[in-house]
């Protein structure tokens, strides 16, 4: 039995039925084709689910698209102006924040709900900012420097 949910998401509003048990990344990929967020770990563990719900993180392997109704969510394909990389995208690409990519989504959201909230971290901010955000791949160097320039970018 369904559950009627209407929800904006990237400033689009989708009106849909979902089963009570849809968690919102699977909402996100499946019923609206968004397979930006990734799915990781299924368990708040990794972040690589990471979006923004009405301008807060949340891990959306661990939340159910219907208490996402009447909520605003932000995917990583709603940051970007058009072709033009948001300043925490572009960090990313100009210091090689990224190897596999697996994380990147999920590291770009909680970078950008980050400076939203504190436009100058320090590099202990950057990292405890993003302590709910795994990567095996970079050892966080080089995503630490991606949210600087960011930052910088933004000033």
């Amino acid at each position: 039995m369904g559950v009627p949910i209407k929800v904006q998401v990237n400033g689009k509003t989708y009106e849909r039925t979902v089963e009570p048990r849809t968690l919102l990344v699977h909402f996100l990929r499946e019923e609206l084709g968004l397979t930006g967020t990734n799915v990781g770990c299924e368990t708040s563990l990794c972040g690589a689910c990471t979006v923004m719900v009405d301008g807060n993180t949340v891990k959306s392997c661990t939340q159910l698209a219907l208490q996402a109704d009447g909520s605003s969510v932000t995917t990583i394909e709603g940051i970007a102006d058009g072709d033009r990389l948001s300043a925490v995208q572009e960090g990313f690409w100009e210091k090689h924040g990224l190897q596999c990519g697996y994380c990147t989504p999920g590291m770009i959201m909680a970078a950008t709900h980050l400076l939203s909230e504190n436009p100058k971290p320090s590099e202990a901010e950057i990292r405890a900012g993003l302590k709910g955000n795994l990567c095996r791949c970079t050892g966080y160097h080089n995503i630490v420097e991606a949210v600087k320039y960011a930052a910088a970018k933004m000033a």
